[in-house]
């Protein structure tokens, strides 16, 4: 229902700065279009694209495309979505918004932004992208919200209140209950030793750290618009 899932969506003061950090870690930019005023850049790891935005917006985003946008608005009102915000008619690129019941921003744009990388995307420093994570009230309730759009929730038991993956063809969302605080971009790394080393030898600074959910060693890295990066050792 949402459509193909575009890109995680940032807002960075600088978008350049932002675009070199990413491209240090490995990750391959695409080339954007002009549609968007503002700067922008967009870099991906080969399976989740990250849209950096020098337009300032409630960030980050989770953005898909849905051609003919307008003509489908209600059969997003009839799955329990209420607007943010809603920019559509023949004058103006159509995009509108959404928040989920913890506040998660989500928008649905007409058309692609970017075009993929026209070369083979190369393993980054990180590894490939895992899941977006960020804490909700009750996951229950954000599954049930989820859904109906187009995720199925994955559950390791019966406890509806356990963290969970939602998952679906573009993206996969980790939640679990917990205080508010910033979401998380998770990464799969082959083999995490190598991966720190890398990341010292580059400056990143990487601090370790144990992962509360799965209970992995990791590794944390912080971007320059504020995104943090965690990497966990790729599931077998």
């Amino acid at each position: 229902m949402l459509g193909q899932f575009l890109e995680i969506s940032v807002h960075a003061p600088i978008v350049r700065d932002a675009v070199a950090f990413y491209e240090r870690l490995g990750l391959t930019q695409a080339m954007t279009n002009d549609i968007w005023p503002h700067h922008y850049g967009v870099l991906t790891d080969g399976r989740v694209a990250i849209g950096i935005h020098g337009y300032e917006f409630p960030s980050p985003s989770l953005t898909w495309v849905r051609p003919g946008l307008a003509a489908h608005l209600a059969e997003y009102l009839d799955a329990g979505v209420e607007f943010e915000f809603q920019k559509t008619g023949e004058e103006v690129f159509n995009e509108v918004g959404f928040r989920d019941p913890d506040g998660q921003i989500a928008t649905i744009l007409e058309a692609r932004t970017y075009s993929p990388p026209s070369i083979p995307v190369k393993p980054s420093l990180i590894g490939y992208f895992r899941e977006y994570r960020y804490p909700v009230r009750s996951t229950a309730a954000s599954a049930a919200f989820w859904e109906p759009l187009g995720f199925v929730a994955m559950r390791e038991d019966e406890d509806p209140e356990s963290p969970i993956v939602l998952t679906s063809d573009g993206i996969d969302l980790g939640i679990y209950r917990a205080a508010p605080q910033a979401p998380q971009f998770v990464y799969d790394s082959t083999d995490l030793q190598t991966a720190e080393g890398l990341l010292e030898q580059r400056g990143f600074g990487p601090r370790r750290t144990r992962d509360a959910i799965t209970g992995q060693d990791g590794l944390e890295v912080t971007a320059p618009e504020g995104s943090r990066l965690l990497i966990l050792a790729e599931s077998v």
